[in-house]
């Protein structure tokens, strides 16, 4: 198979020298990426910045991505109908900056616009604004590929991030959905379009049951996702 795995997380940009970011390290994409090549599957990296997880990557390709609109780019032009999976596990960051302000004395605020915004203009007030969905778009990318996404949760117990990954690959139409995160505990599940969780109890067992089910089954019509 020809396949694409995001790995590690993006970040937003604050001001020319402040960024924010999250915890994802990339480990989890990155040793998802060196299984498939081991089971002789081609793969190209894309990879975040700031992922600090420093295996070896046996990708045949590799390519570095930074903010949440580079990755997206990066995304759209390898987009193939003879990509045969992409498994998106980097973790885009779900806001970015918006407008930035501070409190002037008689308590108006006041919009800042700075290359590096200094410290002394006290507390600042930052809006965000939530990121577009890179998972929405891929369907009409990769119109051929097994689509699998990620749903990480810390909060709801195991029902609700199950909900959620059904959400999701109706509302992207994905083919697959990998939950794990305190909410789901233990271990994984993957979530299939026929609404049923496999478990799976590591990492391992993990890239095993993704290398089958995308090698095996058929991804969904692209007319669907139109």
């Amino acid at each position: 198979m020809k396949c694409i795995v995001t790995a590690g997380p993006t970040y937003e940009e604050l001001d020319d020298v402040r960024r924010m970011t999250n915890f994802s390290t990339g480990a989890l994409g990155s040793k998802l990426a060196n299984y498939l090549v081991q089971q002789g599957h081609e793969v190209e990296l894309l990879l975040g910045h700031y992922s600090t997880c420093r295996i070896e990557s046996k990708a045949q390709r590799v390519q570095v991505f930074t903010t949440s609109d580079d990755l997206k780019r990066r995304l759209q032009r390898l987009g193939s109908n003879k990509i045969n999976a992409v498994f998106h596990a980097a973790a885009v960051c779900d806001f970015t900056f918006g407008k930035i302000w501070r409190r002037a004395p008689g308590g108006k605020l006041m919009p800042v616009n700075s290359r590096k915004i200094s410290t002394r203009s006290g507390p600042l007030l930052a809006e965000l604004t939530a990121t577009p969905k890179i998972i929405g778009h891929l369907r009409s990318w990769y119109p051929n590929a097994y689509l699998v996404g990620w749903k990480y949760e810390l909060e709801g117990g195991r029902a609700h991030v199950i909900a959620q990954a059904k959400r999701q690959l109706e509302e992207n139409h994905t083919d697959a959905c990998v939950v794990n995160g305190r909410a789901y505990g233990r271990g994984f599940g993957l979530v299939t379009t026929d609404g049923r969780c496999r478990p799976l109890r590591d990492a391992k067992a993990l890239f095993a049951a993704l290398v089958e089910f995308s090698a095996h089954g058929e991804p969904r019509a692209v007319t669907q996702a139109r």
